[in-house]
């Protein structure tokens, strides 16, 4: 299967014949940028995109997981394979929200191992039959993939899990990150088959595929990819251990949608992209987008659900009310308590079994009226730390049934063999209570299911003895550390390392009314059976379309190289500012006004350092000597400071404190732009300033003759964006009734004469080089941040005003890709500094080369 085109592939699989149409040429819409995206060779990484429309209509999903929802065993007799669905997949019962409209095909691998010489006849079986493209995977690379970085590396870190010693998950492999990148271009290639880019959409599911989308989004710029992380997310000081994590979080930005169960996972992520990669999100309308090189990505939060019908089938099965008919009789005169976990470190049955110890012993009443049986499931994953689970758990069973137990009477009942599904619906309907104590973990759907069992049916009440029209009761108690906790609001939550404190829980479950018990059931079966699986899906879809919507009325292209591949995509009409145009213009022109942002173009990037760049002053000297510019600095500074930086350039105008004050040349006088009466007013700001900076390490005041500006770029990131936010609504109180504005900045809060901004140096250059004869013919504004804006936005007014000439080139520009009301951008301040010198270069050449009287005339003029 060689083809990319989705269709010429599901032709072959059906017998089609691939048309003339399906084998034309398409030219790609985006350029890209090729680089190598892992340590494994890619030849083939070009950028794919079509014009055309789509030969299919119908809606299509491409959910990509590590396994496939399908169930496949081979037959003895005749060493065929055969495949059936995994009905307990989740892969499988989103498909219920997506609607059936909605055509699904999954990407991932088999639970089996499937010899080379049988995997293109599987993979066709597969895909005609199921629409399943498999990921057959080298025993050896799988090893590596998910035992070796998956299980030993991400999931024990994103449990909170450090490695600080070989036995606790092990040190950082590289080998095995190798193997981790190189399965997802694996993934990344099954979807190339299948994927038409310009209409399907495709959901990457977990932490097994977090490199995937920079994969995929290489391939096709504008692909519509979803992601949905099923695991927590750690804290940034847990997260920020991995020798990898920019890799991870710049490979995630390039999906559309991020999806987390909780706040806590969200928040988590954000504040990562913020410290690691200097990202800052914004919440608008209920939703959360991170701006990431003009896309932006958003983030979803909705916890999963589950398949309701798929447990009420089991429920009505005759053999799930033969067992709760026989549990009833091994269990009556007893009240069950229920746990059910997998046989892994951070399940805490070892913490759970313990607080059973603890209730025994303090309520010795309960022994022999009380049971808790633990369902242990097979670990998902292997070593020594689960038999040291296991070891453990079955020490402390055989202790407490020594000390308690009776004939006849268990108090802990530990079943670690395989149960089939329907035993385990039956232990859920008798429970009377379900302890979920687990220490870490994503979601767990064990309450849920609890909920749903306990509701029952008519069948299952008879065999129980209770009235089917009575009400129905049930407890939870759930760890604080568990996904679904917040949803479970009436259920007991406990810190599972607090052995008393789960204890007291337990006795509490037991003794509760039963009215209160009923209240809380209804309260929870409300909530799970309107959010379920096909819920969950459905919003998620619904998410990501709109997403997506954006994606053609924006331009893209990629950049960057390897795992730090990114698109950046714009609006049609933000461009990159091209030197050889911006020259032309330069030199076709004769009234020339240049406004340049001191910070974006005279400041090295790298250094901590405020002084200008002496060779950034060198090139604006040139400019300055040209009689046919007037070039103005603006800047936040002070006008002493500008002063005495700027001492060397004569010809240069100079706006200090933002526009407050302005000064045309070097032996002009100092004027300001509006009349302040006083500043009363900052006796009023500067001690509430004061009480922020005390309280704020790495914060400062900058207290100047028209503002005050309170810093806090050396503070911490996130504690420092919550102080500048108590600080604005601070000072907007008591300064509510002053002629002054308070805005927020890039790392700063800043109180100012109302009016001012830079908007007014623009302004009043147009207007005093019209009142001297000079209508520019040439306008170049440069800026980088917010309060550049201004100027921007009286520039690109002027062109339709009496201020410019009718044929003026006008170049807006801001530093970076992003939201801007400038029409052009410039990458950095280096691509500036380069774009000035040819600049001076072409007005030291026109000097040369222009007659003498032409000269002469022009420096009359000005």
């Amino acid at each position: 299967m060689v083809s990319r085109s989705y269709s010429n592939l599901l032709d072959l699989a059906y017998g089609g014949t691939p048309t003339l149409s399906q084998e034309k040429k398409r030219f790609p819409r985006v350029a890209t940028v090729p680089g190598l995206l892992s340590e494994v060779e890619d030849d083939n990484c070009n950028s794919v995109s079509s014009d055309a429309p789509s030969s299919v209509s119908q809606e299509r999903m491409i959910i990509v997981g590590n396994q496939l929802p399908l169930r496949v065993h081979q037959n003895t007799d005749d060493e065929g394979w055969c495949f059936s669905w995994d009905e307990d997949s989740l892969l499988l019962q989103l498909k219920d929200g997506l609607g059936e409209d909605v055509e699904v095909i999954y990407v991932g691998c088999l639970k089996e191992e499937v010899p080379p010489n049988e995997q293109d006849d599987v993979a066709q079986t597969l895909l005609e039959t199921f629409k399943c493209v498999p990921a057959f995977l080298p025993p050896e690379l799988f090893t590596k993939f998910y035992h070796g970085f998956c299980k030993q590396h991400l999931w024990p870190l994103f449990h909170y899990m450090l490695p600080l010693s070989p036995d606790l998950g092990g040190r950082f492999d590289r080998s095995l990150w190798q193997a981790y990148v190189s399965v997802n271009k694996i993934f990344a290639d099954k979807v190339m088959e299948v994927i038409n880019p310009d209409d399907d959409y495709v959901w990457v599911h977990d932490y097994h595929l977090m490199v995937l989308p920079t994969f995929l989004r290489k391939r096709f710029n504008r692909v519509k990819l979803g992601f949905f992380l099923h695991s927590p997310f750690p804290s940034s000081e847990i997260y920020r251990t991995l020798p990898v994590r920019e890799e991870l979080l710049r490979a995630l930005l390039n999906s559309d949608l991020i999806g987390f169960h909780t706040f806590d996972y969200a928040r988590h992520f954000l504040t990562c992209c913020s410290r690691m990669l200097g990202l800052s999100y914004q919440s608008k309308r209920g939703y959360i987008g991170l701006e990431y090189y003009g896309r932006t990505v958003s983030i979803k939060i909705l916890p999963v659900g589950i398949h309701i019908g798929q447990l009420q089938s089991v429920l009505n099965l005759p053999e799930t009310e033969s067992k709760v008919a026989e549990l009833r009789n091994k269990f009556r005169g007893q009240t069950v308590m229920l746990g059910v976990d997998d046989m892994d470190i951070f399940k805490g049955i070892s913490l759970k079994l313990l607080a059973m110890e603890q209730l025994l012993m303090q309520h010795t009443e309960n022994a022999g009226q009380v049971v808790l049986v633990q369902i242990a499931n097979p670990a998902r994953g292997r070593g020594r730390d689960v038999e040291e689970v296991r070891s453990e758990a079955y020490a402390t069973v055989k202790r407490i049934n020594n000390a308690f137990g009776r004939p006849g009477y268990d108090p802990v009942v530990l079943i670690d063999t395989p149960l089939q599904f329907y035993e385990r619906i039956a232990y859920y309907v008798i429970a009377e209570c379900c302890l979920v104590t687990a220490v870490r973990d994503g979601m767990n759907l064990i309450p849920y299911e609890y909920i749903i069992c306990r509701q029952g049916n008519e069948k299952l009440d008879q065999t129980l003895g209770l009235n089917p029209l009575g009400p129905k009761r049930s407890m939870l108690v759930v760890s604080e550390f568990i996904g679904c906790s917040p949803s479970l609001s009436g259920a007991i939550r406990v810190n599972p390392w607090n052995i008393d404190a789960v204890a007291d829980a337990m006795d509490s479950a037991l003794i509760l009314s039963e009215a209160e018990k009923q209240l809380r059931h209804e309260k929870h079966y409300r909530y799970v059976s309107t959010h379920d699986v096909a819920y969950w899906a459905r919003s998620f879809l619904q998410d990501l379309e709109r997403a997506c919507r954006d994606h053609l009325r924006k331009r893209c292209w990629g950049i960057g190289f390897g795992l730090g591949f990114r698109v950046v995509a714009m609006d049609p009409n933000f461009r990159k500012l091209s030197v050889e145009h911006i020259v032309a213009a330069y030199k076709r022109t004769k009234n020339r006004a240049i406004l340049l942002d001191y910070d974006s173009t005279l400041l090295l990037t790298s250094s901590l350092s405020t002084i200008p760049n002496v060779e950034a002053v060198g090139i604006l000297n040139n400019l300055c000597r040209d009689p046919k510019n007037v070039v103005f600095l603006v800047s936040a500074k002070d006008r002493k400071t500008l002063t005495e930086w700027f001492s060397c350039c004569e010809k240069l105008g100079i706006a200090a404190e933002n526009g407050y004050f302005i000064r045309p040349k070097h032996d002009a006088d100092w004027e300001t732009c509006i009349s302040v009466p006083d500043f009363d007013w900052k006796q009023i700001a500067e001690p509430v300033m004061k009480l922020y900076t005390e309280t704020t390490d790495g914060s400062a005041i900058e207290t100047k003759e028209s503002s005050l500006v309170w810093n806090y770029r050396d503070a911490d990131p996130d504690f420092g964006f919550c102080q500048a936010k108590e600080l604005l609504d601070h000072l907007e109180s008591v300064l509510a009734n002053e002629p002054v504005l308070v805005k927020s900045g890039q790392h700063i809060v800043e109180v100012k004469p109302q009016g001012v901004n830079k908007g007014l140096v623009a302004e009043h250059l147009l207007v005093t080089m019209k009142q001297k004869g000079m209508l520019p013919d040439f306008v170049l504004c440069i800026g980088d941040d917010r309060s550049d804006e201004d100027m921007f936005e009286v520039i690109m007014r002027a062109t339709a005003g009496p201020y410019l000439s009718p044929v003026a080139d006008v170049f807006a520009c801001t530093v970076g890709q992003k939201c801007s009301k400038a029409k052009y951008y410039v990458e950095d301040r280096t691509e500036i500094l380069r774009m000035f010198q040819v600049l001076a270069n072409a007005s030291e050449h026109a000097s040369k080369i222009a007659p003498r009287p032409s000269n002469r005339a022009i420096i009359d003029r000005v």
